[in-house]
């Protein structure tokens, strides 16, 4: 029999964890995007991304699990503005009107690391509850919490390359392959 006691208070828990289920709905809508986006024109960035993209999904239904064990209702309107959200940051000046711009996936992969910082967050706060209430499962967040950090890690990795991907220099008529720049004499 487990003796630790119910001591969490439902009403700001839903409150909470309907803002974190509101985050995982525009995580996931974004992961997908960005990697349907990055398919053909960097195709190992979307090969890359693709499980995380599933694993944020997976970690979107286990906090709904979570919820339910919580009798925590799902608030819908906040789910919508999580989407709504994420279709907003889609209409940011890019500095380009018609594709998308050499920044986007550095940009999207910084927001996908920071919304993979929220969610650690939210597993390390129900981690903290599970002490003091029996339906939290210590080794379940454990568990969500490890998959959190190592998807920071490759969101970084693939964030670090891709900086030199947007940001290396391109060949200009002044310096194409084999010009040494402007010479000056003797």
């Amino acid at each position: 029999m487990d003796d630790r006691p119910n001591r969490t208070d439902n009403d700001l828990l839903g409150i909470y964890l309907n803002d974190h289920l509101a985050g995982a709905a525009l995580g996931v809508d974004r992961a997908r995007t960005l990697t349907k986006a990055e398919s053909e024109r960097d195709p190992a960035l979307a090969d890359a991304l693709r499980p995380i993209a599933d694993e944020i999904a997976e970690d979107r239904a286990g906090l709904l699990e979570i919820m339910r064990g919580l009798d925590v209702p799902v608030r819908r309107y906040k789910i919508a503005a999580g989407h709504l959200a994420e279709r907003a940051g889609r209409l940011k000046a890019n500095g380009r009107i018609v594709r998308r711009s050499p920044l986007a996936p550095m940009l999207e992969l910084e927001l996908l690391r920071l919304g993979v910082e929220g969610k650690a967050a939210g597993w390390r706060t129900l981690r903290r509850l599970a002490d003091a209430d029996h339906r939290l499962d210590p080794r379940r967040l454990d568990n969500l919490l490890e998959r959190a950090q190592r998807q920071r890690d490759t969101l970084e990795r693939l964030r670090q390359r891709q900086i030199t991907q947007t940001f290396q220099p391109t060949d200009t008529p002044d310096t194409a392959e084999g010009d040494e720049g402007p010479r000056t004499s003797s």
